[in-house]
């Protein structure tokens, strides 16, 4: 996370601070929490004491760093734009669905969730048919996705295959 106008080399994960290039920094010594994807920082080990009770990790310490300077942040950008990228993996053909066992329709909804959230967002009644319905409806998006996730190859039904 590299701060826009490029006055510093980023921000603190806790209070958003700015951290400089050249400035020190901690971070978390727990590996989840160094992830390049995750890349926790923090400006004082007081901002890394306040990830703690979120992350809830059993062994932990601040580890000291230095930012890399305004030059090194810039070479190690351009650097990593400008590297081969891997040629992606050939996709692998989906396999065949499964045949789908006769399910039972029960219903997919809480049934009381849902009468109170017509009864607050309108003050009606819900008939108890009505879940029976939006239970149908549910299986009917599901299976959509599920087929939307099986052709791109996955295992996981993911929010965009809705």
């Amino acid at each position: 996370m590299t701060v826009a106008d490029g006055s510093a080399w980023r921000r603190c994960s806790s209070c958003k601070r700015e951290i400089a290039f050249g400035a020190t920094y901690w971070v978390c010594s727990v590996s989840t929490c160094n992830r390049k994807r995750t890349g926790l920082a923090f400006c004082s080990t007081s901002c890394w004491d306040a990830h703690l009770p979120l992350m809830n990790h059993r062994e932990a310490w601040a580890e000291e760093r230095r930012a890399p300077t305004r030059e090194a942040h810039l070479r190690e950008q351009t650097a990593a734009a400008s590297a081969p990228q891997p040629p992606p993996a050939p996709a692998r053909p989906a396999p065949p669905p499964p045949p789908a066992p006769a399910l039972p329709a029960e219903i997919l909804v809480v049934v009381s969730k849902l009468k109170a959230y017509v009864r607050d967002r309108s003050g009606m009644n819900t008939s108890d048919a009505v879940a029976e319905v939006l239970s149908a409806e549910l299986r009917r998006l599901c299976d959509r996705a599920i087929q939307n996730a099986r052709r791109e190859g996955r295992r996981t039904v993911m929010e965009r295959d809705f």
